[in-house]
């Protein structure tokens, strides 16, 4: 009983240090991660974008992307103002969705990232997050400068079957489909896009689904409707500047 109490307590330590030592390092790279999974919605833009290095995503960050929150009235917040709502930081890549959708409406906060290209052009990249068929799903949605047309998308999930909901991850025929689609209509009116099973209706508001994945599908349909709106108010803003 000794030996073995002295080996687990000798264990434990080991364990926690380890973790603090690794925890920086983990950190770092859980966040690069993350920045190149962003700039996946815009991978188009970026040549070579699969094989970019850690060093050339801090870079792409750093020189042609602003970081930007918003409120749920499209206002802009500053650094003080979102670091005193409790975020660490105080910048968009810091927001977390899944916590502030257990806020009240008027508390939350939302992501904005805004690439430029060489050329200039700008694409706004925004943030969803929902549920698929056993766990969270995610999105990257990038807009043109319009703020209607999506110039392209990176879903992400935790534990999605492999070759059936996964898909929405792996599989760029599925998230291609999203480029050119809009989620306003012609009179103004948040439309959204719809994951159609069976295969899409419409050309401008809906994508063909993922055969065997309904509930992952619907699960994205649902995360963008709910999602994309948020942002509607601060897409004004910018559409009347």
């Amino acid at each position: 009983m000794v030996f073995v109490l002295t080996m687990t307590s000798i264990v434990a330590i080991i364990l926690a240090g380890m973790s603090t030592v690794l925890k920086p390092t983990h950190e770092k790279n859980e966040a690069i991660y993350n920045k190149k999974a962003t700039l996946g919605a815009i991978s188009d833009q970026i040549e070579g974008y699969k094989s970019i290095s850690d060093d050339q995503v801090l870079e792409i960050f750093n020189n042609q992307v602003e970081q930007i929150v918003v409120d749920n009235e499209g206002n802009i917040l500053s650094k003080e103002e979102v670091v005193a709502r409790g975020v660490k930081g105080g910048m968009a890549e810091f927001i977390d969705l899944k916590k502030e959708k257990k806020k009240a409406d008027g508390d939350r906060m939302y992501p904005v990232y805004v690439y430029s290209n060489s050329a200039g052009e700008k694409f706004y990249i925004v943030y969803t997050r929902g549920k698929g068929l056993w766990d969270e799903i995610w999105g990257n949605i990038a807009f043109e400068a319009d703020l209607n047309t999506i110039a392209g998308v990176s879903f992400d999930h935790i534990a999605e079957t492999p070759g059936l909901g996964a898909e929405i991850k792996d599989n760029p025929a599925f998230y291609n489909q999203f480029k050119g689609k809009k989620i306003y209509g012609e009179d103004g009116d948040f439309r959204s896009v719809y994951v159609r099973k069976g295969g899409a209706k419409d050309d401008v508001y809906e994508v063909d689904g993922i055969s065997g994945a309904t509930i992952t599908a619907d699960g994205v349909s649902t995360m963008l409707e709910d999602d994309l709106e948020d942002y509607g108010a601060y897409f004004k803003t910018i559409n009347k500047g």
